[in-house]
């Protein structure tokens, strides 16, 4: 039986948001320790993952993830506190919803289809010309 899906996006101001994608790419750059390879590992641009990280950088008080360049150091990004803090608030609020909305659709869910049905023809409604 399939279970029921909800994209969740929060908005904290105009501007300001955070839903999945900006999610994911935090936990792949607190995995890889590199914005690039986080977007590589994402299959985004450089330039995207870059983009994502400064709208929630600058959306917030307090960065998410803090980067430094390459050079003869190595460059790389990493988790801020507060980022960690918006990651586990999200995902902790994602299964809550996730849950209840399997509860909540538990009736209407088994009337879904487990795959799309075979093509069948249209039913066409003709009205009477005028």
């Amino acid at each position: 039986m399939t279970r029921p899906a909800v994209r969740l996006r929060v908005d904290f101001a105009t501007l300001c948001c955070v839903g999945p994608g900006k999610i994911a790419l935090l936990e792949q750059i607190g995995r890889d320790g590199s914005l690039s390879q986080a977007a590589r590992e994402l299959g985004m641009s450089y330039r995207r993952a870059w983009q994502l990280l400064d709208s929630l950088n600058h959306s917030f008080r307090e960065p998410v993830a803090v980067t430094a360049k390459g050079g003869r150091r190595g460059g790389g990004a990493r988790l801020t506190v507060f980022g960690r803090r918006l990651i586990r608030t999200y995902r902790d609020f994602d299964a809550d919803v996730q849950a209840r909305a399997a509860r909540h659709f538990r009736a209407i869910v088994r009337q879904a289809h487990e795959r799309p049905p075979t093509r069948r023809s249209a039913t066409v409604l003709r009205l009477p010309d005028r």
